[in-house]
């Protein structure tokens, strides 16, 4: 039995990992209060982004010093199984929580938690197939705000951003094929992409980003990129030959890798992601540049040819974003939810209205015609965007 169909989004930035979305079909003609709210959910403290896989949802909180992973029914909201285990919230100076999205892949779900504990769960019982402590397995250090890449699978391997350059396991068993050193992994999800005829792996650490080689773990190249407290957390982007990243107190660089070591096309100040990732769309990226300590945050387009910002518009704080149909989806960091036009000559909304309240760092979800959103403390949403049904 599979768990994907089109339409579904069974990982963390959907399909193809780049936080694009194929579907159509869907409105942005609401009522002023809003898209109809389908359901409601609390599913405890965190910033993980939900799977949605062949109706069902998958996602993680923290309560009482215990994650938890749910899975409810996408379209109705039932909860169908859950499955908790001793994990500390590690709340400093946010509210904590795991940061990583379950992985569907086939009848399976994947999830790794701030502490390392990667589990294998049947998708459709919650069953544990397998399960492995990582920090004890490997002896790696944990960052300081834990572990936040989401699991990769990649073949028969699952690529998890544990370690210094990267952990791979066997999807089926769990068993180490290989791994790097010891040292603190950065907070990005490994992204593939193809250098050289070779199947490689983008894997940010603390201070680079490495080209790791996927059938045995081999470092390629390693392009320096050194951050305040070593935070790299926002994915870096694949397109074409190159590859888009940004951090939030370091700027951003286009990065060419074709041949056997990274060339840089350009580097500036003008995008800066402290953890939600652009999305790319006709040669533009899109996203939300600023950091906590710091006001001047806006959502930005660039001109990925030149690096030269297009536009800015001020008041979505530390939101995020996903795009689908040529349209940007943007969940504000104060809950509002807002659709406009993927377009450099300006920003253009659509619609929008306010849909959550407290602090929202989670990218929203679209999948089937609905849109998932969650906020800090755990109230997840599900919103009726379907043609039709507004």
């Amino acid at each position: 039995m599979t768990l994907c169909s089109a339409g579904d989004w069974p990982r963390w930035r959907g399909p193809d990992l780049n936080g694009l979305s194929k579907e159509g079909g869907w409105t942005t003609a609401w009522p002023k209060e809003g898209p109809r709210q389908l359901w409601k959910a609390s599913v405890g403290i965190g910033f993980s982004s939900v799977a949605v896989a062949r109706s069902r949802l998958f996602t993680l909180g923290n309560a009482d010093e215990a994650d938890t992973v749910l899975c409810f029914n996408a379209e109705t909201g039932q909860p169908l199984w859950k499955h908790s285990y001793a994990c500390p919230l590690d709340a400093k100076y946010y509210e904590g929580g795991p940061g990583s999205t379950p992985t569907v892949d086939g009848d399976k779900v994947f999830t790794l938690s701030k502490r390392g504990h990667l589990i294998c769960f049947e998708a459709a019982s919650g069953h544990v197939a397998w399960q492995k402590d990582l920090m004890s397995v490997l002896g790696t250090k944990k960052p300081e705000w834990g572990f936040a890449g989401s699991p990769l699978v990649e073949g028969n391997l699952l690529i998890l951003n544990v370690g210094g350059a990267g952990t791979a396991v066997d999807k089926s068993t769990g068993k180490v094929i290989w791994k790097s050193d010891t040292s603190a992994a950065g907070y990005a999800t490994p992204v593939p992409f193809v250098a050289n005829r070779e199947r490689c792996a983008a894997i940010f650490s603390g201070k680079a980003l490495l080209g790791v080689r996927l059938k045995d773990g081999l470092p390629l190249w390693s392009h320096s990129w050194v951050t305040k407290w070593d935070i790299n957390a926002a994915d870096p982007i694949v397109f074409d030959d190159k590859l888009l990243i940004s951090t939030f107190d370091r700027g951003c660089a286009l990065l060419k890798v074709s041949s056997a070591v990274p060339t840089v096309v350009w580097e500036n100040s003008s995008m800066a992601n402290h953890f939600n990732s652009c999305v790319v769309l006709n040669g533009f990226a899109y996203g939300v540049h600023g950091n906590t300590d710091h006001p001047d945050r806006d959502l930005r387009c660039l001109d990925l040819a030149t690096g030269q910002m297009k536009w800015r518009h001020a008041g979505f704080g530390l939101g995020s974003l996903m795009a689908a149909d040529g349209k940007l989806i943007i969940l504000s960091e104060r809950g509002e939810l807002v659709v406009a036009e993927a377009t450099p000559k300006r920003f253009q909304p659509l619609a929008r209205a306010q849909v959550l309240g407290g602090k929202c760092w989670t990218v929203p979800v679209l999948a089937h015609g609905r849109i998932y959103c969650r906020n800090a403390q755990g109230t997840l949403i599900c919103l009726d965007v379907r043609r039709g049904n507004p």
